[in-house]
């Protein structure tokens, strides 16, 4: 009975240590489990943004910009500042003055040389400059505030890109897809019907030749079935790409071509504002700060004021010990005032800044015309690109189901004996290229919707969630 309790023992113990390693096996048996995680588009455009590159560098700027503010800013603060001075003259320096000064009877041309320092000689001083008025100052404060405007909008052109990016990379998994399902399916059409040809062949109902050709679709469609799931992994990998995630980690797409919309009815085209395209708003934000660039310049002219003030001490001693009697041989000063300084003549420097700034405005607005022009020009092409692809994508849709439908009746009547096995074939050959041409106008159709919405400036609100 003893020796039955001591195995028991041991056994329990053991089965203890298999439960808590079970426990502690569940993280990582939960991670094996998991699958590739699943994006809908507007989560792989939020991935992105984190993610992105790009759009890590435009933050960055966004950050430089603030403290580019931060150092204008500086200059309308006490500027303060500390100074220690210590020099030791290895070799005094002598000055020379009429020795009639030391002696009466000496002749007036002759001169004594009389050292003018000590050799050991020590400053401490403390000063203060405070700007009390500068035009520039205040120009140059607000162009600092502008230009971090211009840096936030740089940051949201570079969304509007990735956006556009992601979008079109999406959208191209998407018909890869169902590129493949279509080929997967051929091919299980073509392989169905090569068993039931050779079956025909070999009870005398049909010639060598009907398997043979029937064997080159089949052997045709394989390889077609290979590139499009090779063609599938590569949309994936440009996605990730774009998306800024690693190649390596698995990635699902939660839409379907089905769930995707690109009916024109939802653009107003009429009510169409240039403020909503970022490139506009840039445009704007950059004739602003030539704006202020001229102001700059032009208050080049105005005088400047400033508060300045200063306290130290001095001491000169020809032994080195008594640099540090502070009581004795330390002598303190102090001071304050202004520094007023009025600009009067710069050989017309400033005035042909100032034209070069008048200039640039001019040119400017030139820019302005010219960005209204390509924006409508890019509104008016992708509408039309769109509406043609709508209309595309339904004509060759209608017609891959025709041919669809083409090749069932065709072998129907192949299998009842009235139908031949060359009409087949053709039939087959006729529902790929249905195929193919539906697939491209399928692309077409929403890259041309993606170009739309960027064109109207809608492409970022309409892809993140708010």
């Amino acid at each position: 009975m003893r020796n039955c309790k001591t195995k028991t023992k041991p056994m329990k113990q053991l089965r203890i240590v298999i439960v808590c390693s079970l426990f502690a096996l569940l993280p990582a048996i939960g991670q094996a489990q998991t699958g590739p995680e699943i994006f809908s588009l507007n989560e792989c455009i939020e991935f992105a943004f984190q993610n992105s590159l790009g759009v890590k560098n435009a933050g960055l700027d966004m950050e430089s910009a603030e403290a580019k503010v931060g150092e204008t800013m500086s200059d309308g603060l006490p500027q303060i500042n500390g100074a220690i001075d210590y020099s030791n003259y290895f070799k005094i320096p002598n000055q020379f003055l009429p020795t009639i000064i030391f002696d009466p009877t000496a002749p007036e041309d002759s001169f004594t040389p009389v050292p003018f320092a000590q050799k050991y000689n020590a400053s401490a001083s403390i000063n203060l400059s405070q700007m009390v008025f500068d035009g520039s100052y205040f120009v140059g404060l607000k162009a600092a505030r502008t230009f971090r405007q211009l840096s936030t909008k740089d940051h949201v052109k570079t969304k509007v890109d990735v956006v556009e990016m992601v979008t079109k990379a999406y959208y191209a998994v998407l018909v890869s897809e169902e590129g493949l399902d279509l080929a997967n399916n051929t091919f299980n059409r073509l392989d169905s019907l090569l068993r039931e040809t050779t079956i025909m062949y070999e009870n005398g109902f049909a010639e060598k030749i009907d398997v043979n050709r029937i064997t080159v679709q089949f052997n045709n469609i394989q390889v077609q079935q290979s590139r499009a799931t090779e063609l599938l992994r590569l949309s994936y990998l440009l996605l990730k790409y774009q998306m800024g995630m690693p190649l390596s980690q698995p990635l699902k797409l939660q839409e379907t071509i089905e769930d995707v919309r690109w009916q024109l009815e939802e653009y107003n085209l009429e009510k169409f504002d240039y403020s909503k395209r970022i490139e506009f708003s840039q445009l704007e934000t950059s004739r602003d700060l030539a704006l202020l660039d001229l102001k700059n310049n032009q208050v080049q002219y105005l005088p400047s004021l400033d508060f300045i003030a200063s306290v130290g001490s001095i001491t000169a001693t020809n032994e080195g010990d008594q640099l540090t009697d502070f009581n004795d041989r330390w002598f303190g000063s102090g001071l304050f005032g202004f520094t007023f300084n009025l600009p009067i003549f710069d050989g017309l420097r400033k005035s042909h800044i100032i034209q070069q700034n008048r200039t640039q405005l001019a040119q400017i607005d030139n820019q302005f015309v010219d960005l209204k022009n390509a924006i409508d020009l890019e509104i008016q092409r992708a509408s039309s690109n769109l509406e043609i692809g709508i209309q595309n994508l339904k004509v060759q849709e209608e017609n891959m189901l025709l041919a669809d439908e083409v090749f069932r009746v065709t072998k129907i009547k192949y299998q009842e004996g009235i139908g031949s096995n060359l009409e087949l074939v053709e039939a087959d050959s006729d529902f790929k290229e249905a195929e193919t041409n539906y697939f491209n106008a399928l692309y077409d159709a929403l890259i041309a919707k993606v170009e739309l919405e960027k064109a109207l400036g809608t492409l970022l609100d309409n892809h993140t969630t708010p």
